[in-house]
């Protein structure tokens, strides 16, 4: 099959998804058409704590493919829909936490991405959206609200922090297998 035989494939059954009540995937934003070129939605969930809504997640991918198995080696975006007031630096020290929790990185490298995030996220209220962008060997891109905040370039963070939601191992399996509903 030719690769724009794949892509109307995929693009048909992302349309059936939608028709017979797949999850609700976000049209793709300007910034992440702007860092990953054509990208499509792959998957979208929702992360609860304790029954509470936190945020929803929406993954995008290249239109012409993505191995969830090799996240790490490919470009894409993830970005979240906060459902509550949080700080930045609660989303900073979650993010450490649950990083530690993958074994990814060494205590050092951790203690730096940790501070990198304190100084980068900025506090949320609900309805607002951060985003990063992972291209592999490069620093890791975040936007606030589609606007870009800052990075952070030790090129081994973006594989850690997107691991969270991605990684096999994750503390959100249900999560993860809704981001990576459609990604084909």
């Amino acid at each position: 099959m030719s690769s724009s035989s794949r892509s109307l494939v995929r693009s048909a059954l992302v349309a059936l998804a939608l028709l017979v009540g797949g999850p609700a995937l976000a049209d793709v934003p300007a910034h992440v058409s702007r860092a990953l070129g054509e990208a499509r939605p792959a998957g979208s969930g929702r992360l609860t704590w304790f029954g509470l809504h936190v945020y929803d997640a929406h993954l995008f991918v290249p239109a012409t493919g993505f191995d969830a198995r090799r996240y790490a080696e490919q470009r894409f975006a993830l970005e979240l829909t906060y459902a509550r007031t949080l700080q930045g630096r609660a989303i900073a020290e979650r993010s450490d936490a649950e990083i530690a929790k993958l074994g990814i990185g060494t205590e050092a490298q951790r203690a730096r991405w940790r501070q990198a995030m304190i100084a980068l996220f900025p506090d949320v209220q609900a309805g607002q959206r951060l985003a990063g962008v992972h291209v592999p060997g490069q620093a890791t891109e975040f936007y606030f609200e589609g606007r870009p905040i800052g990075r952070i370039d030790d090129p081994a963070f973006g594989a850690a922090f997107f691991g969270i939601w991605l990684d096999a191992r994750t503390t959100a399996p249900d999560l993860r297998a809704s981001l990576l509903k459609q990604a084909l």
